[in-house]
């Protein structure tokens, strides 16, 4: 969250900014949904990380879904075919 953004930086020694926020010094609760430099990187003390609250154009907010790929067949299990000249062939009365 916003608020929980702001205690951690300054608990570094850091700064905060969020461009998309031009009253981020109000916002409370608003959860971060990318940063810059990424979570992790070693910075020096007193950088600037940059923090964004909402999606870019494009970049969708439907949450953290991965697509099924490939996607399953359609219409349930199917019978693999017997190879032709097969000695154990089925035969469909």
């Amino acid at each position: 969250m916003a608020v929980d953004a702001r205690e951690t930086a300054r608990a570094r020694g850091l700064f905060l900014n969020a461009p998309d926020r031009p009253e981020f010094h109000l916002t409370v609760v608003d959860y971060v949904v990318r940063q810059f430099p990424q979570p992790g990187a070693e910075v020096p003390r007193d950088s600037m990380v940059y923090v964004w609250f909402d999606f870019g154009d494009g970049e969708g907010g439907g949450g953290v879904r991965e697509p099924r790929v490939p996607r399953p067949p359609k219409g349930g299990l199917q019978r693999e075919l017997d190879r032709p000249g097969d000695a154990f062939e089925v035969s469909s009365l």
